[in-house]
């Protein structure tokens, strides 16, 4: 298999210095993610692309070498090629009937060549002579040069001829660690997903900051979908996920603070303890999911009151987007489900909120403040890297039982369903579906007179969710954590990015 790489526009716009530290750290970012499939995958770099090639014997990843690719920051497309050697025209057409001549019949097509290099022969003659000879030697139904069936593509690269097979759009943006780091707020829902999915593609390093309102199920979920986002789109560099229990300061809120001015003043609080645990983990801003307008504490006039109380820069990706655009976002990038799911846990409602709130009246309200609570939750704040986000959450885990077998117990595969649709798992016994952001209400209506072994590609989300389940009282679920047998075992750094 060889795919071919094109790196994303604004890539190749840059000074040559910028652009060689970009498709370079992109060529870094593919090696850390495609070892752990099978370090007989090879990821090499020049100027105008980035080559990955995997052996026959790995012929059954291709599927999933797609999906990284099309989920990785830098990449605006990607294509499954057969290589040649460049011979002459008739050899070049020769080469494009093996691939295509089959898949042309009853179809109209047109063949469209690019072409690098010095040759005695134009764009143009190529494609003249090999859909002259293609629409001749096979049953197509003719050649059409405005919207064809299918446009056969061809690369001309120096002494190379790329047939390609098929091309996917890639994610954009800029490859992940050209960027400086940010710290983003997020609560579960649609806007703090899509805004910290925005941050990763542009190439920001993006750490998660979750202020913890509603208990352990709430810290569950969110963890469940930072850990999506982070493992999708930007597993190539760890990043840290932090939990702040907020409970206490909400209630001194509730308490102390005018009602129509709590909203605004929950926000000062969490950029507060925000500008601290940036300036910890280094990092120069944090990201919000605010949008104008969308709740009473996002207008132009209470926004410059929440910024006023930090020197750290906020971004807010989503500031000018609709709603509708958000949900449709979120649904593009899979993380519809979670927020759908999500408790809302709002911390503090006003009767009557205000939209133009006043630095003056706002500082007065605080002055009632308690900001040793504030204080006492920012030092008792936790600090995890994102693939241990199943060590604790809001007290100590059971222990989970983990087995490389299943023997007579039910494997419950728990991934997204377009992961498992993608690589459907295979074994002697019997196994159900169940996506994890619906196990918590499908679990207690399962046989309860059987055992269930939880299963998930790294092992993190089946141990996060049978751990949450042996809490909630059922003694009849583990993980199921074989070894997969299309890694190599001898791979001493498969775990770099995960």
């Amino acid at each position: 298999m060889h795919f071919v790489v094109k790196f994303f526009p604004e890539i190749t716009i840059k000074s040559n210095p910028v652009r060689k530290r970009m498709s370079r750290q992109l060529k870094d970012n593919l090696q850390r993610l495609l070892r752990p499939l099978d370090d007989r995958i090879q990821v090499r770099k020049d100027w105008e692309k980035i080559d990955v090639i995997a052996p026959d014997a790995v012929s059954h990843l291709g599927g999933r070498i797609e999906e990284v690719l099309s989920h990785t920051p830098g990449i605006a497309n990607f294509s499954r090629v057969r290589q040649f050697p460049l011979g002459d025209l008739h050899d070049m057409y020769e080469k494009t009937l093996s691939v295509w001549g089959p898949a042309l019949k009853d179809k109209t097509f047109c063949v469209r060549a690019k072409r690098s290099g010095k040759h005695d022969f134009k764009s143009l003659d190529v494609e003249q002579y090999v859909g002259g000879g293609l629409n001749k030697n096979t049953e197509a139904a003719g050649v059409k040069l405005k919207n064809p069936d299918i446009t056969v593509k061809l690369e001309i690269r120096h002494d190379k001829l790329n047939v390609i097979e098929v091309q996917h759009p890639g994610l954009g943006g800029f490859p992940l660690g050209t960027q400086d780091p940010v710290l983003s707020l997020v609560s579960g829902g649609f806007d703090s997903t899509v805004a910290s999915y925005l941050t990763m593609k542009r190439g920001l390093r993006t750490h998660f900051l979750f202020f913890n309102l509603g208990g352990r199920q709430h810290e569950l979920g969110v963890k469940e979908v930072a850990y999506y986002l982070w493992n999708k789109y930007g597993a190539s560099h760890r990043v840290r996920f932090v939990t702040v229990s907020f409970e206490e300061v909400v209630a001194e809120i509730l308490e102390r603070v005018d009602d129509s001015h709590m909203g605004v003043i929950l926000k000062r609080m969490m950029l507060r303890a925000a500008d601290v645990i940036a300036k910890e983990l280094e990092v120069d801003a944090v990201v919000t999911g605010e949008a104008i307008a969308q709740v009473s504490s996002q207008t132009l006039k209470n926004l410059a009151v929440i910024d006023s109380v930090t020197n750290t820069l906020v971004l807010r990706p989503l500031i000018t987007t609709d709603k509708t655009d958000i949900i449709r976002t979120s649904r593009e990038i899979g993380t519809e489900e979670f927020a759908a799911n999500m408790p809302e846990y709002c911390g503090v409602i006003s009767v009557r909120p205000t939209t133009r709130a006043k630095i003056e009246k706002v500082e007065s309200e605080e002055n009632r403040f308690d900001f040793a609570v504030l204080d006492r939750a920012i030092s008792n704040r936790t600090i995890q890297n994102i693939d241990q986000v199943i060590e604790e959450v809001d007290g100590e885990a059971p222990e989970v039982d983990i087995r490389e077998e299943p023997g007579n117990a039910i494997v419950i595969d728990i991934r997204h369903p377009d992961e498992e649709e993608l690589d459907p798992l295979e074994l002697d016994c019997e196994i159900q579906t169940v996506p994890f952001y619906r196990l918590n209400k499908t679990f207690a209506h399962l046989d309860q007179d059987r055992e269930y072994l939880l299963y998930c590609a790294r092992g993190v989300m089946s141990r996060l969710h049978a751990s949450h389940l042996l809490d909630e009282g059922f003694r009849n679920v583990g993980v199921f954590r074989p070894e997969l047998p299309h890694r190599n075992a001898g791979n001493k750094n498969s775990g770099d990015a995960s």
